[in-house]
């Protein structure tokens, strides 16, 4: 494809434009200006069809996989390939997805004479989490005149993969990811763990649940169990993909930091980013704190099925599964189905482990069902139940003055709500299961601590 260039547009104002008002005003000089411009539509008619052949020993290449983190800078590497080997300029094209956001819209290139090859990157940036596709790249250059502006696509396979950008979350946790390896550094364990170690002889002061009666029996003489602290523990973050976790972020947040997050260009739109994001941020902080700790981690996704499962391992190879699984995360607007999920996780976690739920049970329909649901798990497993905390959820008269009739409103739904809230963490706390309320902005520490606090006490 071809377009005219600016020069050609200024050449027919210098030519062609005078020639036709000559022959006009002057019959007897219509003959040369004829000439003048039928010998300019000639060079311009052979630059056109020399222009044709110029970018098609051309090509450019894109990598099939890029990796970036949301919210920093991406470079896209192109290579570019010119066989003849000739000097030229380029202005490349890409039509880049909604959610990525290059810095320059064009990109002009120089070719230097006698380099088949060439390397450049094109800088962007994504807020979004997710893969990004790339189709096609597009060029640009003049023809051997300059008369006219050649144009060619050339079809790419690339997948832009943004993952969560975990650097924030870990600077609220610089004292657990900062911890090097030199040195001993204690953690105080509180009981004695029950992972059994070995058979000894009874000693006077020894409990007595811990005789091994068995033992005692066939050797004639007490025999005590001994115990050690478990030191590989499984740890699942169980995270809810249906519609209560499609609400966008701004629903979660005080008017004063929405404003101030539209204002941040490297933060996440709150009205366009739902709080699935900062479950996923929380959800990988987690594996790297339990792999720090020496536990296995593992995934439960679940909305009106269970959407993924990775059972729970350890070591880096695990940790990128569980990302993989977790960075390209959507909410579906569907209901979850909670007698599913507490029915697969009972069937297939046979070993007691710690079950970390991230969800939202505002709706008090879907939190009775919850509850009814949970019987399986609760007894089997330890269950931590976490929910984003809204702005407003209190009881009435614990804040400011109500200025307007629509604050006393606003006050009493918030003191529904927090009744609400409150109701339920009994039911759950009658049957051994823990809730909490998270802050947006505090999620991935405060989940962390939760499971630091629950390691220490050794109530896995």
């Amino acid at each position: 494809m071809i377009a005219p260039s600016k020069k050609l547009i200024i050449w027919f104002g210098l030519t062609i434009v005078p020639c036709a008002i000559l022959a006009g005003l002057l019959p007897h000089a219509s003959l040369p200006a004829f000439g003048i411009m039928g010998l300019f539509a000639a060079v311009i008619c052979v630059d056109a069809l020399s222009a044709r052949k110029v970018l098609s020993d051309v090509d450019v290449s894109l990598p099939e996989l890029v990796r970036a983190s949301a919210g920093r800078e991406i470079k896209v590497p192109l290579t570019i390939s010119d066989e003849r080997e000739r000097g030229l300029h380029l202005r490349l094209g890409i039509d880049f997805p909604q959610h990525v956001t290059p810095k320059h819209p064009l990109l002009d290139v120089d070719l230097h004479k006698g380099v088949k090859s060439s390397l450049v990157n094109w800088a962007a940036s994504s807020n979004r989490t997710g893969r990004h596709k790339l189709d096609a790249v597009y060029l640009e250059t003049l023809s051997p005149m300059g008369f006219w502006m050649t144009r060619a696509k050339r079809s790419a396979s690339s997948l832009v993969c943004v993952f969560p950008n975990l650097l924030k979350e870990k600077d609220g946790l610089a004292s657990l990811f900062l911890r090097t390896s030199l040195g001993q550094h204690t953690q105080r364990q509180i009981g004695k763990g029950r992972d059994f170690d070995q058979l000894r002889d009874y000693v006077p002061g020894d409990p007595y649940g811990d005789i091994h009666w068995k033992a005692t029996a066939k050797r004639g003489r007490p025999i005590t169990k001994v115990f050690q602290i478990e030191r590989t523990q499984e740890v699942y973050v169980v995270v809810d993909t249906s519609r209560l976790s499609a609400r966008a972020l701004s629903h979660f947040l005080p008017p004063d930091r929405i404003e101030a997050a539209k204002l941040d260009e490297n933060e996440p739109d709150p009205s366009e980013s739902t709080i699935m994001e900062r479950f996923v941020a929380a959800s990988l902080v987690m594996g790297l704190a339990t792999q720090r700790m020496g536990d296995m981690f593992g995934l439960i996704t679940y909305s009106d099925k269970v959407d993924s499962f990775v059972r729970a391992r350890s070591g880096k190879v695990q940790f990128d599964a569980c990302r993989d699984a977790l960075y390209t995360l959507e909410p579906r607007i569907v209901t979850p189905d909670f007698a599913e999920l507490f029915t697969f996780i009972g069937s297939n976690l046979r070993r007691r482990a710690l079950l970390l739920f991230l969800t939202n049970l505002d709706d008090s329909i879907l939190s009775d069902d919850f509850v009814k649901q949970m019987n399986v798990v609760s007894q089997r497993h330890l269950m931590v139940v976490n929910t984003p905390k809204m702005p407003g959820v209190h009881p009435l008269f614990s804040s400011s003055k109500a200025e307007t009739v629509d604050d006393v409103f606003k006050g009493m739904a918030g003191h529904m709500l927090w009744e609400r809230t409150r109701q339920l963490q009994k039911e759950l706390s009658a049957k051994g299961v823990s809730y909490y309320e998270l802050d947006n902005e505090k999620m991935c520490a405060q989940l962390v601590t939760q499971y630091l606090k629950i390691k220490q006490r050794q109530l896995i």
